[in-house]
């Protein structure tokens, strides 16, 4: 039986966006696969995106980034965490090395954390790494000036480059110092669209829903604040402190997140892998709200303008709620529907190595 141990990294909701379908498809091909996965998401939330039956290790191997909020990231809490847990590096990889020989996999699956992949290549055992980012180039936009943050980058960099591939699922950032990095096509799940049975559910028939969500990070949202807008209702993950008759909560609606994005009438966002690639792909327009120090974002926004039907909200408009004419400019626009088959490459590439180890074991 082959046994693959996956790591997703638990910043944010948009690794694990892009690594389930990879893992769904994968165990329809190999439907006798043991898999092992650690993650710092919660379990429940990772068995409604990955069906098949896995043992879970409730861990994070790359709680670096320490984020204010879903848009905003805290430098100097994230470049202490940084310096705490490369403080022995060596060490820490030994560790990890030690921990994956006792699990014995045949193949090692990272998205998108360094450590399993310098554990594995310490090990001797195959790894991928799956994702639109590597934290080594995010490290370098935000520190690579700081003398301190030389050594952590390159031990980022060494993990990285060793990987026997680095799958870069488009739209991605460039990684153009990673000679392993293999593009592969967009990675999603597409959802299923039930718009009149979310309707129906939430009391808005007559209404066009637009769902609020910033991904997998706590953000302060200022929809208690802002104006009706006729004929809108709002759907947002936690109720407001003060309940408004148009706004409605997908929190306990018990759906898939995927069929709730393929459902509503358009989306407002941070760029994300997830929320772009998985709203594009169902043919949903999008409006985004850029962050702040995050370079992957430009790939993102390059890619959804390219293939989507989007729009750029400034803070200003999206702290006051002046949504409505844009909404109308893109509710007026033809529809577009992304193509995101990568998951199934992925999946091919994993299965021929997974059964070629399974073989030699």
């Amino acid at each position: 039986m082959p046994h693959l141990f996956v790591d997703i990294s638990a910043h944010g909701f948009g690794h694990l966006a892009q690594t389930a379908p990879v893992l769904e498809t994968l165990t329809a091909q190999i439907p006798e696969l043991r898999l092992t996965i650690r993650s710092g998401l919660p379990a429940a939330y990772l068995r409604l995106r990955i069906p098949h039956p896995f043992t879970h290790v409730a861990a994070a191997s790359d709680l670096c980034f320490l984020m204010h909020d879903a848009v905003r990231i805290d430098h100097e809490a994230s470049a202490a965490a940084y310096r705490a847990f490369h403080a022995d590096w060596p060490a820490r990889v030994a560790a990890e090395a030690a921990m994956l020989s006792s699990l014995a996999p045949d193949l090692v699956f990272a998205n998108v954390s360094a450590l399993p992949l310098a554990g594995a290549r310490q090990a001797g055992i195959p790894a991928l790494a799956l994702c639109s980012l590597n934290w080594a180039d995010q490290f370098a936009f935000l520190f690579g000036k700081e003398d301190w943050a030389r050594a952590i980058h390159a031990e980022l960099q060494d993990a990285y480059a060793n990987a026997d591939a680095f799958l870069r699922c488009t739209p991605a950032a460039p990684m153009p110092t990673l000679s392993n990095a293999i593009a592969v096509p967009p990675v999603a799940r597409i959802g299923h669209a039930d718009r009149a049975a979310l309707a129906a559910r939430i009391g808005a028939l007559d209404e066009r829903i637009v769902l609020i969500g910033m991904g997998g990070i706590d953000f302060d949202l200022p929809v208690a604040a802002w104006p009706r807008v006729e004929g809108v209702r709002w759907l947002v993950r936690d109720p407001l402190p003060v309940p408004r008759s148009d706004v409605a909560c997908y929190g306990d609606l018990d759906w898939h997140f995927s069929d709730l994005l393929a459902s509503v009438d358009a989306v407002v966002t941070k760029p994300g892998y997830g929320m772009f690639v998985e709203s594009a792909a169902a043919g949903i327009p999008l409006l985004y709200l850029r962050r702040d120090d995050w370079p992957e974002q430009e790939a993102l926004i390059g890619w959804l303008q390219a293939e989507a039907v989007c729009a750029e909200l400034s803070v200003a408009q999206f702290a006051a709620g002046d949504l409505q004419a844009v909404l109308q400019e893109l509710w007026a626009r033809p529809r577009k529907t992304a193509i995101a088959n990568g998951a199934g490459v992925v999946a091919g590439r994993l299965a021929a190595l997974l059964r070629a180890g399974s073989r030699s074991a």
